[in-house]
């Protein structure tokens, strides 16, 4: 994990603002959804996709590099290497 030596403060209704370098790094634009996870005593915070990277299917879900993938992606994949 990469540190960006941002620090927010958290207002009374539990919000706390992205910074627009963080937003833009990530291509995350106004009104875009964002999945929270929680890894042992840490909020992760993602851009959220419904959808697999390559087929835009939305079943049997498997995340490869950070990125959502399908079986029979990662079938065709090995075939193509």
């Amino acid at each position: 994990m990469k540190s960006t030596g941002v620090v927010r403060k958290m207002d009374d209704l539990g919000r706390i603002v992205l910074p627009i370098e963080i937003r833009k790094t990530l291509d995350i634009k106004e009104k875009d959804s964002i999945e929270i996870f929680i890894d042992e005593d840490r909020i992760v915070l993602q851009k959220y996709q419904p959808a697999y990277t390559f087929c835009n299917r939305a079943d049997n879900i498997v995340y490869f590099s950070g990125k959502r993938v399908c079986a029979d992606c990662i079938e065709k994949l090995k075939i193509q290497l």
